[in-house]
């Protein structure tokens, strides 16, 4: 078991690693980074975070393709979101490994 002192050591290695801009463009996370209203970087982190396995450039891939098939504002898109929208049949077709159209559309 760490001590308080290694444990923080630890932390802060990882924190000062992974906490640069270098690092956060070919990551997922730099999803949610594309925004600055709280509620969107909230369900881009959410829906980044859920198709967050495999490779990190799909990954990133998709999650931008899935941004712009919500008009770059995840907010307004799930809070205006009825299955009558033509947005529903384009949803449809999204596909990220085993995640699918009907996932996402679950998921509004």
């Amino acid at each position: 078991m760490l001590s308080q002192n290694e444990l923080h050591d630890f932390l802060e290695t990882k924190y000062q690693q992974y906490n640069r801009i270098d690092f956060i463009s070919s990551d997922p996370i730099s999803i949610p980074h594309f925004f600055t209203k709280k509620e969107d970087i909230e369900i881009a982190g959410f829906l980044s975070a859920t198709i967050a396995w495999g490779q990190r450039v799909t990954i990133i891939n998709n999650g931008k393709r899935l941004m712009k098939m919500m008009g770059n504002t995840p907010h307004d898109f799930v809070m205006n979101f009825t299955e009558s929208k033509k947005s529903y049949a384009a949803l449809k077709k999204f596909v990220h490994r085993t995640f699918n159209g009907d996932d996402l559309i679950y998921f509004m």
